[in-house]
């Protein structure tokens, strides 16, 4: 793999599917970055050093700077907290954490400590999102919906944590879809009702239907097989505008339109990492993780049939 000189080094914290299908092949594209060390317990990549003890890995290697938790949710306020007690610079997969006061803590700890923190959004590097939100600065919206389906069994194959407290159930993938809702809009909307279907011997839900302010609706679905479905539709007092594709395709009145050539959602997520790093700044908007609070605050419980990953037990 090749780096420029400037590059920095860099550790991986998490060897999982996320890791691997993004993370590994945005770092091995960038300049910015020396993948010099990978942390997990269960996982490694080929050729570059690993460790399985986090603690162990901030003694060993001070010489890495940043760290980036590919971790899920549950687990990656203690070690976020260690990163930065340590002085490393710590990005977050989304969402950022379990809860907004944990989150706010690790904002807090990094300023304290003169590093930077970045709570990644993935889906706002989409390569229609910024031509989507600079149209809309000129128009009035007059209703937006949100139509987020899939496949949980595609996506998150047999990881159950996705349903365990913490896990946020469809809002892993839902919340996707709010931080481009939270990006686009020029004005802000707040959640006023909501229904959240759990299975019967699940903690988190497996759909959502949402309602807020502005007449912006969401439906969110992880039992949806086959073709997926990731769609923004917004009416305007200038016409319609469409994301389609979790963000990568808009079009405007039914026509798709150009967009220049895009590096990609994690590879844009890189290169915005080594500018805040270069500047000493952070970056956290929670703001896609309000509107999941509010809605586990609001949403009426609908139980719905049990879930298993293995279809023969379901």
């Amino acid at each position: 793999m090749a780096y420029g000189t400037t590059s920095r080094k860099i550790a991986l914290v998490g060897i999982g599917k996320i890791a691997r299908d993004q993370h590994l092949p945005a770092l091995q594209a960038s300049d910015d970055w020396d993948l010099a060390a990978t942390v997990s317990r269960s996982g490694a990549i080929e050729g570059v050093e690993a460790h399985d003890d986090f603690d162990a890995f901030l003694t060993a290697r001070p010489d890495i700077e940043v760290v980036s938790l590919c971790l899920p949710p549950q687990p990656r306020f203690d070690y976020a907290k260690k990163a930065l007690l340590a002085r490393r610079h710590v990005m977050l997969e989304k969402p950022p954490g379990q809860t907004l006061a944990e989150v706010h803590e690790l904002e807090r700890l990094a300023a304290k400590q003169g590093v930077t923190l970045y709570a990644t959004w993935h889906s706002r590097m989409a390569a229609g999102v910024a031509a989507a939100k600079s149209r809309l600065v000129e128009r009035v919206v007059q209703s937006l919906r949100i139509t987020w389906k899939e496949d949980v069994r595609k996506w998150h194959p047999g990881q159950e944590w996705v349903f365990a407290p913490g896990g946020m159930g469809v809002f892993d993938p839902g919340i996707n879809a709010l931080s481009i809702l939270t990006e686009i809009l020029p004005e802000p909307v707040h959640l006023v009702s909501a229904e959240l279907e759990f299975p019967e011997n699940r903690d988190t839900p497996i759909a959502a239907r949402l309602e807020f302010t502005g007449n912006v609706g969401a439906v969110f679905d992880w039992r949806q097989e086959g073709p997926q479905t990731w769609d923004i539709e917004i009416e305007t007092n200038k016409g319609s505008i469409a994301l389609r594709d979790g963000g990568a395709r808009i079009e405007v009145d039914g026509a798709e339109q150009k967009l220049l050539d895009h590096p990609g959602e994690y590879p844009s997520l890189y290169a915005r990492m080594a500018q805040l790093v270069a500047n000493r700044e952070s970056e956290v908007d929670l703001a896609p993780m309000i509107h999941v609070a509010d809605a586990m605050t609001l949403g009426r419980r609908i139980t719905v049939a049990p879930f298993e990953f293995d279809k023969e037990t379901t």
